[in-house]
This record gives C-alpha cells, structure tokens and sequence, in this order.
C-alpha cells in the first residue's frame, strides 16, 4: 500500500507556495459553510489523488487489454512463482508448470470442499498451507446460494482491490459526472461486522467494506465516527439517516448493493416523524437502545436545526418519487450493485426515491476478490470489463456446466453472446475455482471481455431437469407483473421447489401430486386490498408465461411431470423480516446480504410459509 500512502501524503510536503496553491484550489472546489479548511482539505486531498492515481491504474488496464493473452499469462505466472513452496504447491507439482497448457492439465478444476481441509489448518495456525504469506483476513462468503465459505485473504488483494477497481471507477465516475469531484460529502451505508478469530489473531468475517477498514476515509462521509461504534444495525442506521439529513450539501449515497439503499429510504419513511423531531431540537431520540457514553458524543455533536427539520418534512410530504433530489439538492451520484438478485431494487431507486440522480453500479466482485470494473458509467444495463490482471480467468461453455471437469476456453477464447460458468484463479491460492457465477459475454474492449452478471448457479430452479435460471425466472414475472397485473408494483419476490416440503409439516393445499414451483410475493397496489384479490386466473398467466419462455418447462408442464405453480402474497414487510431471519444465526454481515431468490433452506422456508395471506 506504499503508493497509496505516498499519494495520500503527498500534499503535506509541499512549501509554502504549494500550500497557497492548494487553499485557493480547495476553495475553488467549493469549501461548505459546516465544513473546516482542515477538513476540506484531507477531503480534496483524497479526491485528487485518487484521481490522479486512477488515470494510472486505468491506462495499465488498457495496456492490458491490448494482449490479454499476455496479461493473464503474466499474472498466472506470478500467482505460482509467489507460492512455489507452499504445501500446497508441491503437492500438485505446481513447480513443474511451464506453459498455461501445463497448468490446465495438472490441476483440476475445483470446489470449495476441495480447500477446506486446508483452509481448517490455516484457521488452526499452520503456515505455509496454501500461501506463502499468512492471510490479513479469513473472509466468509455470503451463503446466499448454499453454506457460507471461509476464504483465505491476502493483503495483497486488498492491494489489488484499491488500485485495479476503486481508483479505477473513481477516474471513470468523474469523467463521465464531472461534479462527483466536488467536496460535498459522501452518504455511505456500511456496518460493523462481529469478528471471531483464528488461533493466530487472523480476523475472520465479511470482506466487503466496513467502518473499522475504512478508517482513512471516515471523514468524507455524513457519518461521524461515534456513531460507527454502534454495533445494532437499526440504531446504527437511525444515525446514519439523522446525520445525512443534517447535511443538506451530500453528493453520493453509497452502498455495497442497490437493496441496501432502497432499505435505507424505507426506514427514513418508517423513522420519519422522530428523525425530524431530533434535528428540529438537537437531541436524540430517547428510546434508541445504545451505550450511554455513544449517546453523550453522539448529542454533542448536535443544536437545534428547525430549518432544516422543515426543510426535511417539506421533502418528505411530495411522496417517494425523487425524495433524494428534495432531500439533497446537490446528490450526483448513486453508487451500489444493480445486476442478478439486485437489478429489481435498481430499478425500484430509478423510478422511486432516486429519480433523477444516477446509479452506477462500478464493481464485480465476489469475496474471492475483483472480478471486473465497469468503465461506463453511463450505459445500462450495467456491464463489466473483466480484469485481466486480478484472476485468472477460464469459462466453462453453458451446455457443460453440469459435467465435473469440462474443458474451458480461455479469456481470448470466448465469444460474444456466450454464456458461461466463469471458474478464476485467484492471488489466495484458489486455483480452478468454480465458485458459481454465470455471466454473458456481450462485446469486448480490445481483446477483454465485456459481460453481464446473470445469475449463481445455486439459485436454478430445477425440479425436472428444465433448469429456470434466475434470470429468466425474473423477467418472466417483471414481465407478468407490467403487462397483465393492474394496480400492482413487485415489492419483493423468492422461490422454492416442492421437494423441500417433502420432509416437512405444511398447511393443507401446499403439496402437489407432482413436483412444481412455488413463489411468494410481496406486492403494493394503488388500494391495498387490490393485492389481496389477485385471482386465480390472474397467478395461472405466470405459469403460462413461464411455459411460453422456457420449452423445457412447457415439455413438463404438457406432460403432466410438473404441475402448475403456486402463487403466494405475502403480507407487507415480509421480505424485511426475513433479512433480519436470516442475518440472525448467519456467520454473514449484513453488508453481504442478497435476497435468496431460490430457498434452500427449510428455516426459512417455514418462515415464508407463515407469511402467506389467507
């Protein structure tokens, strides 16, 4: 991280002329009335020279994607040279590599129950396992598809992570918005994770941004520092939303997902009247359940604000479309995840609460590490680059997904329109990792690979061998929904097969003679009691327009092998409570959370099941 704290420190080593230089260039890029020179300044310092430091990282990228051959190649190469002596190295004979052919040939493809041995031993204090270098972080994956993993992490990606994708993307953002350079701050939504520990002190949990990693950007984001302490998400997130409506200057929302922002709209509307209250008094609510001491900082930090407490109530009277813009005037940018499981929310913050301000989803990433970076920020649907200099990349055509060791093509090998099960080499010694993304190749950049994310191979439906991806499975109800459903907006959605009922004790009418889909909905109307009147014939078109998209499942569904899908409405806030159902007994921070949009799980299946109407 070297160049980063040498970019970030820069601006102290300059003389007397350059500091006369940077107050009259801080001030030109706009210092707001609550804001101190000081702090002005650390902020244009971290917006220059990342950058500064992106236009670097992104003319490397471009090099790279002039021979991407070469460039993998290259970081294959190096990935093997930097743990030849490993345990595990030598036992795959990883030493006796000489071509990318080699490489293909000695080392299977893999899963993740392939590592965990290893990984137990690492976790146990071993060295030497897999990397040569002990991991900074013991990264656990979301388990949206299945179990949570635990990754072994090496500083080196977070490395990897800041100057190949967030230096990146920044540089890309401010072409193409010029005002997200501006000195506004940035209203970013992120939690504390609970850290459990290695033996040898490795912290173990979520590898997405969090406050405690953050700690050299605190101070350009609405959030004061107190207010991290608090370990609660709901107090946490009271705070966040008290503290970015104090701030009528904001000029980004940023989360790691599109739900996340959308979630954080639905508690100001839940949380309206006593948000409002505390900044027209300048004290906090009294009933929030949090550390007295966090209390005292926290309303230290606040005076009576009546101005902006009808400032804020003004906003809010106008209804959820554009409430960002009332809210902030000056809000640029939207920054969060919008593809897979999260496009529904992308598009809910489009034509809702965000209308009007652009939301760019910059980064694909997975706790394995940067995958690709989106260079345009403008263009929907959302894409990406992958990036040849993080992973080693191998794709897996879609008609050999299901055989144990297919062959794979390589990133020059792929083609436009494709789509493939995506399997990466990684700088934590994953080698050959199938860890289940399914992307589609649509173009190219040079010779690099534009794709979209389409799905997780966990999240198929699949009770006869017609595999419904999710994707397809989402359009299809979008579709439904728009064209033939009046008066109702999709709020959420998730499936199951029947078979997971088999083994479990359900109401009367929820087991079929033959196996079929069953979907819960939550939905919002014009009039609320519209959603509880969707009839019978109106929940069939779903089914009918499944067997019009797939033929596959029209084939089955003609033959009577599977019977027809069951519709459930869900009461309102259902999708919610499932969020916190979920997070409460899973190894996952909340910043990872992704809707399962396939229910795997009989816990929470049961939970769903309670949550039908009638």
């Amino acid at each position: 991280m070297g160049i980063i704290k040498k970019l970030l420190g820069g601006l102290s080593l300059v003389g007397v002329s350059g500091l006369g230089y940077l107050a009259v260039d801080v001030n030109r890029y706009r210092v707001y009335p609550d804001q101190t020179l000081g702090d002005a300044a650390r902020h244009y310092t971290s917006v220059r020279s990342l950058t500064f430091l992106g236009g670097i990282m992104r003319s490397k990228l471009e090099d790279a994607t002039l021979d991407v051959k070469k460039a993998q190649r290259e970081f294959l190469f190096q990935q093997i040279l930097d743990n030849i002596d490993t345990e595990y190295s030598k036992e795959f004979k990883l030493d006796q590599v000489k071509s990318v052919k080699d490489f293909l040939q000695r080392h299977p493809l893999t899963r993740y129950d392939h590592y965990s041995r290893y990984v137990s031993r690492m976790l146990s204090g071993e060295k030497n396992v897999m990397t040569a270098k002990d991991p900074s972080v013991f990264a656990v994956t979301s388990g949206t598809s299945g179990n949570s993993n635990i990754i072994p992490m090496l500083m080196k990606q977070t490395k990897i992570f800041f100057l190949e994708g967030i230096s990146v993307l920044y540089r890309c953002m401010v072409e193409a918005y010029p005002d997200t350079k501006l000195l506004n701050k940035d209203f970013k939504i992120f939690f504390s994770p609970s850290w459990r520990y290695s033996i040898t002190e490795i912290p173990i949990g979520p590898n997405s941004a969090s406050p405690e990693r953050s700690k050299g950007l605190l101070h350009i984001y609405t959030t004061p520092p107190p207010a991290y302490k608090v370990k609660s998400e709901p107090e946490a997130l009271y705070f966040y939303l008290l503290f970015a409506l104090l701030d009528p200057h904001v000029g980004m929302i940023e989360a790691n997902f599109a739900s996340i922002i959308f979630n954080t709209f639905a508690a100001l509307e839940n949380h309206f009247e006593q948000l409002t209250q505390d900044i027209e008094t300048g004290s906090l609510n009294p009933d929030l359940n949090i550390d007295p001491e966090i209390r005292e900082e926290l309303e230290q930090l606040l005076k009576p604000n009546p101005t902006r407490a009808k400032e804020v109530r003004e906003a809010m009277r106008s209804g959820r479309e554009g409430l960002a813009l009332r809210l902030w005037p000056e809000l640029h940018m939207i920054l969060g995840a919008d593809t897979g499981t999260f496009e529904l929310y992308g598009d809910k913050l489009r034509s809702g609460y965000c209308k009007g301000v652009p939301l760019y989803s910059p980064i694909y990433a997975a706790s394995e590490g940067l995958l690709g970076v989106n260079i345009w920020p403008g263009v929907l649907p959302s894409r990406y680059l992958l990036h040849p200099r993080t992973q080693f990349f191998e794709f897996i055509p879609d008609y050999l997904m299901d055989e144990d060791q297919p062959h794979t093509k390589l990133m020059h090998q792929v083609q436009e329109g494709q789509t493939y099960e995506l399997v990466i080499t990684n700088p934590s010694c994953l080698y050959r990792y199938r860890f289940g993304d399914v992307i589609k190749v649509v173009g190219f950049h040079n010779q690099c690979p534009i794709v979209e994310f389409k799905y997780r191979k966990g999240q198929f439906l699949n009770v006869r061998g017609e595999k419904v991806s999710e994707s397809m499975f989402y359009e299809v109800l979008k579709g439904t929904i728009t064209k033939v459903w009046s008066n109702v907006k999709l709020v959420d959605y998730c499936c199951m097969e029947s078979v997971i009922l088999d083994q479990m004790d359900v109401p009367k009418g929820f087991k079929t003679s033959q196996p079929c889909y069953h979907v819960f909905l939550e939905l919002e109307g014009l009039d609320s009691t519209k959603v509880k009147k969707i009839s019978s014939s109106q929940k069939k078109m779903l089914d009918d327009s499944m067997m019009v998209h797939s033929y596959p499942y029209s084939s089955f569904r003609h033959k009577g092998s599977i019977s027809p899908m069951q519709v459930h409405l869900v009461t309102p806030g259902s999708f919610m409570e499932l969020r916190r159902f979920m997070l409460q007994d899973s190894p996952a921070a909340s910043n990872q959370y992704k809707v399962p949009r396939v229910l795997r799980r009989q816990e929470a299946v049961q939970f769903m099941l309670k949550h039908v109407i009638g």
